[in-house]
């Protein structure tokens, strides 16, 4: 049954009858339901549209097929279940026929037989949502080539590792700075697949308290805690068939990142406070700002863990590292932006074009996409100058860093040469984690070791 809440009305002139419903039905926690003595009153409260409707077929203001007829006028979708105090075939019929989902006649068994009733239309309701998201997720199915825009070989690259990934179910870890689209990427995987008609399900395991992780992901019995008000399905049990994207992975704590190996190697979760395993079949997708081999190196990511999420790696550039790009996807988030606000169309001037070219962008592709909606609200007659865009300062590395800091008149080049040798000193040739550091990108350190301006030592 469906832990979603399910709305409930009883429409009821004997107020005792009506009690003893209600008290049946509110035994499933996930039932919501109010009460009404009059056809006019129940009538009067369709704002907040109920699922399913008990109608007693004999009321002060109506008769059951009149009732009935103005609530499928009002609600067409409602499952409402007509009960009777008398049992006549060729009204039951012809209530049915009026669109009735059922015809209950009142007796000592009534509440057992609503109970079941009600039952099988909350599993029908719950089939129903289900295929509507279906249909909304298909009807979203990302295009890799649009809805991640780019033409810079590092996006061409980027491409062709999403086009691979997409023709296999292999796990796929996604590593990246934050801000450069690591889900959009997992997105265009999962809708270029054999899994695209089945649940894209994405878990932020930061935004989850760690006490609560566990449930998220697994899933919960009634009881299991305190606040387990009833059963819960676990986010692997909901991607079903489809795939799980975790990401920032690497904030899982160690005893977690245990369970999380077990499920993976054994293919079957166990809700937390249950005593059986449920058989699931997912894809997985993780990705991290973090270097998973240095977390593993330092003790705080298990290296049996790290190596069952590696799968495929793919590495997204920063957007500092895509040239170009950056006005092509300015332009891209103006456009939308401008059509979603009814605003006039909005352009880029060559100043701020140049502005924004170079700019490092420490906050990657989303934070591109907040300062040119900022500069289209306050450009004026339709061109963003350079000084609608508010750049963030940069964050300097402080001369203090450095064991023994160049000379105040040596170049900026031989400066930044010397910061750069600094760090992969300090950091052991951790190249990645470098560019984290420096806030630059690792293919300007591969060159400066090709180019021997700097050594990994």
């Amino acid at each position: 049954m469906s832990s979603t809440a399910i709305s409930i009305f009883i429409v009821e002139d004997n107020a005792w009858y009506a009690e003893l419903l209600e008290y049946k039905l509110t035994q499933n926690p996930d039932y919501t339901v109010r009460r009404f003595a009059t056809a006019q009153s129940c009538l009067d409260n369709l704002s907040e549209p109920p699922d399913i409707i008990t109608l007693d077929y004999t009321l002060p203001d109506g008769r059951g097929d009149e009732v009935l007829r103005r609530l499928k006028e009002r609600l067409p979708e409602v499952a409402v279940i007509v009960i009777s105090a008398q049992e006549d075939i060729r009204t039951a019929v012809g209530l049915l026929q009026q669109g009735a989902y059922e015809y209950l006649v009142k007796d000592e068994e009534t509440a057992d037989r609503l109970w079941h009733t009600v039952g099988n239309i909350v599993q029908q309701l719950a089939l129903r949502r289900e295929n509507t998201q279906l249909r909304k997720q298909i009807g979203q199915k990302y295009d890799a080539r649009r809805a991640i825009r780019g033409k810079s070989p590092a996006m061409g690259q980027l491409f062709t590792l999403i086009d691979k990934a997409a023709r296999t179910n292999i796990t796929v870890s996604i590593v990246g700075e934050t801000g450069t689209g690591k889900e959009l990427v997992a997105k265009a995987i999962h809708y270029g697949s054999d899994r695209r008609e089945a649940a894209f399900v994405a878990v932020n395991v930061a935004a989850i308290p760690r006490e609560l992780l566990e449930s998220e992901l697994f899933g919960h019995e009634k009881g299991a805690f305190t606040g387990a008000v009833a059963r819960r399905i676990g986010r692997f049990e909901e991607a079903h068939r489809g795939t799980l994207f975790l990401d920032e992975v690497a904030e899982l704590d160690l005893s977690l990142q245990a369970k999380l190996l077990r499920v993976l190697q054994e293919r079957e979760v166990c809700r937390v406070g249950g005593t059986g395993s449920i058989a699931f079949d997912a894809r997985l997708m993780v990705a991290t700002h973090r270097d998973l081999a240095r977390e593993v190196q330092e003790g705080r990511f298990r290296e049996d863990l790290y190596y069952r999420l590696l799968g495929l790696p793919i590495e997204l550039p920063p957007l500092r590292d895509r040239g170009n790009d950056v006005l092509l996807l300015a332009e891209g988030f103006l456009h939308e932006f401008c059509q979603q606000n009814s605003l006039a169309a909005c352009s880029l001037s060559e100043e701020a074009e140049q502005k924004l070219l170079r700019y490092s962008f420490p906050g990657n592709v989303r934070e591109l996409k907040a300062l040119v909606e900022l500069a289209a609200v306050l450009a004026e007659n339709g061109t963003i100058a350079a000084a609608d865009l508010p750049l963030r300062s940069p964050h300097p590395v402080a001369a203090t860093a450095l064991t023994g800091a160049p000379p105040a008149d040596e170049s900026l080049r031989a400066q930044t040469t010397a910061i750069v040798q600094h760090y992969l000193d300090r950091y052991e040739g951790n190249i990645l984690h470098v560019a984290a550091k420096l806030q630059i990108g690792k293919s300007t350190i591969y060159r400066m070791i090709q180019h021997q301006e700097v050594q990994v030592r």
